[in-house]
Parts: structure tokens; C-alpha cells; sequence
């Protein structure tokens, strides 16, 4: 599955989703693009899961029209997602088109 990683979604966490096919915003070079116009442009490349740590997508994009799956980190703790990374890789595995779902981090 093609993933692809928001600006604030640390980075290592690729390490743990050596299944899925891992790109971030940056590598892209879509750093800079706005939520919508990010999301738009990943529908398009083919990424099936889009994971960020903005917990306002949900308040800032109609994200019910998206083929695309949100996976909200609810840290930008990578020790914190790191003991989070079973529930991380549930809602990427469970992903489904237009899906969202927002990851607990204790």
C-alpha cells in the first residue's frame, strides 16, 4: 500500500511499515502545499493512506468525497508514537477509501 507522510509525522516511523511503499510530503516535494491541495495531489499519485499529526484536517477538509485514508497521530512524539506503533500499524493495515481515524498516542 502506497503511504504518505505529512510534514509533522516523524519520519522513522517508516521503518515500522516495512510492508507499505513510504514517501513523505517533503521527499515529494509538496512541503509547502496546503492540506486540501496535498491531499488532492496524493489521491492522484495513487497513495491509499495519507497519515499526519494535524488533528484539524477533519474540521479544515470535507474529507468524505476522499478515496484517499487519513490517519491522524494524535503526538508528534516519536518516543510516544513509538509505543503506539501496534495501534499506528492497525489503522494504516485497516485503512479503507474515504476512511479516517485518529491514533490514541499515550
Amino acid at each position: 500500500m502506497r503511504v504518505l507522510f505529512d510534514q509533522g509525522t516523524p519520519a522513522p516511523l517508516r521503518h515500522s511499515l516495512a510492508e507499505h511503499l513510504v514517501e513523505t510530503a517533503f521527499e515529494r516535494g509538496w512541503a509547502n502545499l496546503k492540506n486540501g491541495d496535498l491531499i488532492s495531489l496524493a489521491e492522484e499519485a495513487g497513495f491509499a493512506v495519507f497519515v499526519t499529526t494535524d488533528r484539524n484536517l477533519k474540521y479544515q477538509q470535507n474529507l468524505a468525497a476522499r478515496s484517499l485514508s487519513i490517519v491522524v497521530l494524535r503526538s508528534t512524539s516519536w518516543p510516544r508514537i513509538q509505543r503506539a506503533i501496534p495501534a499506528v500499524l492497525a489503522a494504516i493495515n485497516g485503512a479503507t477509501p474515504g476512511g479516517y481515524v485518529e491514533v490514541a498516542i499515550d
